[in-house]
């Protein structure tokens, strides 16, 4: 009779156990596509994107770092960042966060402390290999 009992409690644990691992693998399975449908518009989970770069004779990832590095070091300049189209009301407007949608647009995020907005780069490199940045869009969040 003890037998059978410590038989059904190991059967009864093995099922537990099993319906956890379903769980999880379940989970894991929600958490893979909303990270694939995170990645949708993101440079680096754009496959055209990508290789449009990778013809120009550039990666991916260093051109995310390049461009960043440039954009951030117009903070460090006196003054506001030139490529935020407002006038800071509070102090100087300086970008704090980027995101690369693809291979022409940035969506990046600025403020001067009290106020912020977003704004979306265009950017390309030129004949030459310079690096033209432009914004073609912005707002200011109202306070």
């Amino acid at each position: 009779m003890n037998q059978k009992k410590i038989f059904e409690r190991q059967e009864n644990k093995i099922e537990e156990l099993r319906e956890r691992a379903n769980k999880a693998e379940d989970s894991l399975e929600v958490l893979s596509l909303e990270n694939h449908n995170l990645n949708y518009f993101t440079l680096q989970g754009n496959e055209n994107a990508m290789t449009y770069l990778e013809r120009l004779g550039y990666e991916a990832a260093d051109v995310e770092t390049m461009i960043s590095e440039k954009i951030y070091d117009f903070n460090l300049q006196k003054g506001s960042n030139p490529l935020v189209p407002f006038e800071g009301m509070n102090g100087d407007m300086k970008i704090n966060k980027v995101k690369f949608l693809n291979h022409k647009w940035i969506q990046a995020d600025f403020t001067d402390g009290k106020f912020w907005g977003e704004m979306i780069l265009e950017y390309y490199f030129k004949e030459n290999g310079d690096l033209d940045l432009t914004p073609i869009a912005s707002f200011l969040y109202q306070n």
